[in-house]
């Protein structure tokens, strides 16, 4: 896998945007396989509404988000707020790459998927105003910081290129939350498996995920026993093997 984007892809564009989609889209074409099966993708048409790519071999299908900077930070633009909520609870929602670069010299920093069923609606944030001419229009942002780490597959991570099994390793990992339809289960799920990611502890304590009690309340503010869904949320991961049980409020991850 090279990490150069060929800029001479979009020679005869002018609008930057534009440059980009086509730099962006031909390398993940050349570079990247399908983290599902591992083989490789192929570019849908242009102006396809559905998605950019698609897996031929085992269906799945890919929109790739990509921006310049030395890090993908905390949130990502896309497109209609109202459109990607839709899109994000219907059954045929895409998976995401993401992509950011080195805007002076075209040179991939970090590239990831996240599989669809990672998103929820409270991680799409509407922005405050439309676009010019159409105030009504109103945009969004996809906050990439709310997903836990066990969804962020990274195929490159501060420019390392990672191995082919462990991004399908990491990918199948989290199967189990594939099943689960429930939007508000599964933010629940995605909002504990955070809080472990903050502690930054391979073995915590029930106690430490207690410490988030005010955020969590901030996050679903009709749930009046914090405490409880804590316990509740992480039997849960326990019984997905997403987490041991080891005694005295301790736990580890798997």
């Amino acid at each position: 896998m090279l990490l150069n984007l060929n800029s001479l892809m979009a020679d005869g564009y002018h609008s930057n945007s534009q440059k980009m989609r086509i730099i962006t889209e031909q390398w993940v074409d050349e570079n990247i396989f399908c983290p599902n099966c591992g083989k490789l993708i192929t570019n849908y048409e242009n102006n396809r509404p559905v998605a950019d790519f698609y897996c031929s071999h085992c269906n799945e299908d890919y929109e790739l988000k990509s921006k310049y900077g030395k890090s993908l930070g905390k949130t990502i633009a896309d497109g209609v707020y109202h459109k990607m909520i839709e899109r994000i609870t219907s059954s045929t929602s895409p998976n995401f790459f993401f992509l950011n670069y080195d805007k002076s010299n075209y040179e991939v920093i970090n590239f990831l998927a996240v599989p669809s069923y990672f998103f929820v609606p409270n991680m799409i944030i509407a922005r405050s105003k439309g676009i010019p001419n159409r105030p009504n229009y109103i945009m969004c942002n996809i906050d990439i910081s709310s997903i836990p780490h066990s969804g962020k597959i990274f195929y490159v991570k501060n420019k390392q290129i990672q191995s082919k099994d462990k991004v399908m390793e990491e990918w199948s990992k989290m199967d189990f939350l594939q099943s689960s339809t429930n939007i508000e289960a599964k933010g629940w799920l995605f909002d504990i498996m955070t809080c472990i990611d903050k502690t930054k502890k391979q073995n915590f304590l029930l106690a430490d995920i207690y410490n988030f009690e005010r955020y969590l309340k901030d996050r679903h503010p009709n749930n009046n026993n914090i405490q409880a869904k804590i316990r509740q949320q992480l039997q849960i991961l326990r019984d997905k093997e997403y987490l041991r049980f080891e005694g005295k409020g301790m736990y580890s991850l798997q």
